[in-house]
């Protein structure tokens, strides 16, 4: 059978004479005393192929290769909400209720937070997209968010699980104490703000702590993520105890809110509760609305006790100015002194640790 392209000419090529004897010749008998020459190898050279896996050797291979790296984190898996039984309820508010779960293959815990309400289909898209956004917030100071569903007719949310709980209840007599804990809500909050992300419901009970001693902004039920498309913050998400008076009162500020310089009074006063060990203001947080609103916008912004420190008493004083044009941003409030002098601290207690040393021995000749 005769090939249907010519075969390529051989590296040094022919003359057009030659090409032509050539087809002639190929008409005629094949001679059996032509050969090729193969090209030489040089074994120093030579890279061995790799060869297919066989099905027999793929389990073992593939169990090897998870024994090796058992000490790696895992990479990301979208997790099957079939996957997830709950253990108990670890808490409840206006928003939803959370749940202490276990998924099932890694055997690892997770916050599953189920978000009450039948909501119309475009609140529900627009809850779907902001937590869709959600999922990629990556910080240590802030709740990691790993999938959405919407189960049942239910939004549910899988969360990372926060073995210590919220901070609400606490009293944090000690400013060194306290400057650690707020450098690191401040730290999550100016991450979310560089984000165009609003928390809007700041307050210590959506601040978490591990047994690691990290803190936590957890609760985004109620975040939204802010773009020029999008109208102001003025809808009345939250708890009212911790919200700035401009937001409960929009004459105050001409109607005019800034949902940045919002998080930041949020912070202010629950800073200022866990150093007091209760609510700053005259009334409780648990009071109706409206002594609440009468406490929060009718009356001075509290202050830390003069028994406090300077530098802490003025750092609650940039939190909770009345006017939310004075307070300072979070990415400010982390060069604060109060929040820079723990570190300076701990610069501090190495340096007294190092001369408590014994001085180092004579060099021997």
């Amino acid at each position: 059978m005769r090939p249907n392209q010519n075969p390529p000419p051989p590296a040094g090529g022919f003359s057009s004479s030659s090409s032509a004897s050539s087809s002639a010749n190929r008409k005629g008998p094949r001679r059996r005393d032509l050969t090729l020459p193969l090209p030489q190898r040089d074994p120093a050279l030579a890279v061995p192929l790799p060869l297919p896996p066989s099905t027999n050797a793929a389990p073992s291979t593939s169990n090897n290769s998870n024994h090796s790296n058992s000490n790696a984190p895992a990479p990301p898996k979208q997790v099957d909400i079939t996957e997830l039984d709950r253990v108990n309820r670890i808490g409840s508010g206006t928003g939803g209720t959370v749940y202490k779960v276990i998924h099932r293959p890694s055997t690892r815990l997770f916050a599953l937070k189920v978000i009450y309400g039948n909501h119309e289909e475009s609140v529900r898209r627009q809850i779907c997209r902001e937590i869709e956004i959600l999922r990629d917030v990556d910080h240590p100071n802030v709740v990691k968010c790993h999938e959405m569903y919407d189960h049942n007719g239910e939004i549910q949310v899988l969360l990372e699980f926060m073995d210590g709980g919220s901070l609400e209840g606490n009293h944090i007599s000690n400013e060194s104490d306290l400057s650690d804990l707020a450098r690191q809500i401040l730290s999550g909050l100016n991450y979310l703000h560089r984000r165009h992300i609003v928390h809007r419901d700041i307050k210590p009970s959506n601040l978490l702590i591990n047994s690691k001693k990290k803190v936590k902004i957890a609760d985004f039920g109620v975040s939204r993520i802010l773009d020029q498309t999008m109208d102001p913050c003025n809808s009345s998400v939250g708890t009212i105890a911790y919200m700035s008076p401009e937001r409960i009162n929009t004459d105050l500020n001409h109607g005019l809110y800034d949902g940045y310089a919002g998080d930041i009074w949020s912070l202010g006063v629950s800073i200022l509760e866990f150093y007091l060990g209760r609510f700053p203001f005259a009334v409780g947080r648990q009071g109706d609305w409206a002594s609440l609103m009468c406490a929060i916008c009718m009356s001075q912004p509290p202050e830390a006790p003069p028994t406090a420190s300077y530098e802490f008493r003025h750092f609650i004083s940039c939190c909770l100015q009345r006017d939310p044009a004075r307070r300072w941003t979070a990415q400010r409030l982390l060069s604060h002194p109060f929040i820079t002098r723990g570190q300076q601290g701990q610069n501090h207690v190495a340096q007294n640790l190092r001369q408590l040393l014994p001085p180092p021995p004579p060099l021997t000749s």
